[in-house]
């Protein structure tokens, strides 16, 4: 089951549900306020692969890390 990310436009917060693919934009309430005109965030991913040294690599991805050339998020500061 797919996870997505939304966010409430009253008290500003941003949370996570599984859900399944066909609920996606069916309506949900804020945990927080339960605020009922929450919007589903564009949410990016990244996917990593095991290069020729056998260390693992960012191959892809939206933000964070997956664009970055560090080994790990603490050396790119996210």
């Amino acid at each position: 089951m797919p996870l997505y990310e939304y966010r409430c436009p009253h008290c500003e917060i941003t949370f996570d549900k599984l859900r399944p693919f066909s609920q996606a934009d069916a309506p949900i309430a804020c945990p927080e306020c339960q605020g009922e005109d929450v919007k589903r965030l564009i949410s990016a991913f990244a996917s990593f692969g095991r290069g020729s040294d056998g260390a693992m690599h960012s191959v892809g991805g939206g933000g964070g890390c997956g664009g970055c050339s560090a080994s790990s998020c603490a050396g790119c500061g996210h």
